[in-house]
């Protein structure tokens, strides 16, 4: 149960943000597109190959024999009783974009918010890997190119693809 001042922050919160999912992760030249959005837009954040093969990784389940830079983080955090609670891409200026990662910490002396700045590939990889939602603020999500219909064309190109290379190998 939230309270008064919690539901107002919560319901403040809802309307400033906008919940996104990874819709495809393409390599490009000098690393790597993720795509982002929901059911009303789709737009491009471009990483490093090193963290766009991470978040591939995590959305493919793939088990690593070592642990990666992010695994490290989550079992750090994971050690510490600290909970990410989600991550929010709250800027973008001349395509750079920014994100913030938002930690719970609870134990014997109470409750703590810790709010970091971040990558948002970073914090893309940690959502992921912690099944914890990834926000948009609603002032970029607003400002940023709808890339849906290349999207589209993308996954339908790789799919004929798919095809072509399956038809071969009879």
């Amino acid at each position: 149960m939230h309270s008064a001042p919690a539901r107002a922050h919560l319901t403040a919160m809802q309307t400033d943000v906008v919940v996104v999912n990874i819709k495809g992760v393409m390599p490009t030249a000098n690393g790597c597109a993720v795509f982002l959005g929901n059911e009303a837009k789709t737009f491009v954040i471009y990483v490093d190959h090193s963290v766009g093969n991470a978040i591939q990784m995590t959305l493919d389940g793939v088990k690593k024999d070592r642990p990666l830079t992010h695994d490290l983080i989550g079992s750090l955090l994971l050690g510490l009783g600290a909970r990410l609670e989600h991550v929010v891409v709250n800027d973008a200026r001349e395509g750079t974009f920014f994100a913030r990662i938002l930690l719970k910490m609870e134990n014997e002396l109470g409750k703590k918010i810790v709010e970091l700045d971040a990558r948002p590939s970073d914090s893309i990889v940690l959502a992921l890997q912690q099944k914890r939602p990834i926000y948009v603020a609603r002032a970029v999500f607003d400002a940023v190119e709808d890339m849906t219909e290349i999207l589209e064309r993308v996954l339908k190109q790789q799919a004929e693809e798919g095809d072509t290379e399956a038809d071969d190998d009879k």
